[in-house]
């Protein structure tokens, strides 16, 4: 035979092959909040490393501004899971009768924090009668900005503004006055003094100790692909142990990903991410996340015990 003729031949024959091999893949399907946080890119850097495929899975990774974009297709059903979902709009969202299952936890606690561009609001008692930005209802930022005025008694007026970027924007630009961010957005333009640190999510009594952001899965898909979403679960967790080990390739996937530098990514991994934030295996502080749900009028009551254990499951490490 012909030495380019082979050679086609053989580029064919791997290339079928490898689609063969992403044929026999299980799919699975999720929306995340947040693309570029280091909490909300476990799937893209296990994904990266390979940490998936040898699970036998491949993902269809859809980003969103927040909780609120996050859970509506799992709700309908277009997606098989929802990552980073505010734990109160999960719970809120099962209340009203959604067919949605928490099965892990995404952030026991948070790096998230709130700045200002103007000079005369340096605390949460200077955001009174103006404006603090959160992303979307019934997001995790939503619940930390109703705990901020319910706790501090304050008058500030809250404003639904997007993701990180978005809501930077519309600070620079005095559409917002107090906005917020998950490192490493925003550490550059505080290093430069454009803006400055008003608050962080743990000033919350909500947040400190308690599991903000979960992870849901459709209901009808956790009856009927059980063993897709233990496999998938299997490796989120193998994930978050190689984004803590020594290799330099996570943090260089990671500032890739971020669209930071290097000594930036490690930064916001080692300064503002320890890796029991992420922990998957327990939700913290249900009982004072159930009170506060009421409180915040998420839901008209706490959940019955037989409601709660139907709306946690957490899949056990195997």
């Amino acid at each position: 035979m012909h030495p380019i003729r082979t050679k086609a031949a053989a580029v064919i024959a791997v290339v079928m092959f490898q689609a063969n091999v992403a044929a026999a893949h299980d799919l699975v399907k999720m929306t995340i909040g947040q693309r570029g946080n280091w909490d909300t890119s476990i799937t893209h850097l296990g994904d990266r490393a390979g940490i998936f495929n040898r699970h036998g899975l491949q993902l269809e990774m859809i980003y969103t501004s927040g909780s609120g974009e996050t859970l509506q297709p799992v709700i309908a059903g277009g997606v098989d899971l929802g990552l980073a979902v505010g734990t109160l709009g999960a719970i809120a969202a099962y209340a009203k009768g959604a067919p949605v299952r928490i099965i892990a936890a995404q952030a026991t606690g948070a790096a998230d924090y709130w700045y200002a561009k103007n000079p005369s609001i340096k605390t949460l008692k200077d955001t009174n009668e103006h404006t603090i930005a959160y992303s979307t209802n019934g997001s995790s930022t939503h619940s930390v900005v109703r705990a901020f005025l319910d706790e501090f008694k304050l008058t500030a007026k809250p404003q639904a503004t997007g993701n990180p970027s978005a809501t930077l924007t519309a600070v620079m630009t005095d559409q917002v006055d107090v906005g917020w961010a998950s490192p490493p957005f925003g550490l550059k333009e505080m290093e430069e003094g454009k803006i400055h640190l008003v608050a962080r999510a743990t000033d919350a009594t909500l947040v400190r100790g308690q599991t903000i952001r979960v992870l849901v899965a459709n209901a009808d898909v956790l009856a009927k692909r059980k063993d897709v979403i233990e496999r998938f679960m299997k490796a989120y967790r193998e994930s978050i142990d190689y984004m803590y080990s020594s290799s330099p390739q996570v943090i260089a996937d990671y500032a890739e990903f971020a669209r930071v530098s290097e000594p930036m990514a490690k930064r916001v991994r080692d300064e503002f991410f320890r890796k029991g934030l992420v922990n998957p295996d327990q939700i913290h502080g249900l009982d004072s996340l159930m009170s506060e749900a009421v409180n915040l009028k998420f839901i008209p009551a706490p959940l019955s015990k037989e409601q709660t254990a139907e709306l946690i499951q957490i899949l056990p490490r195997k």
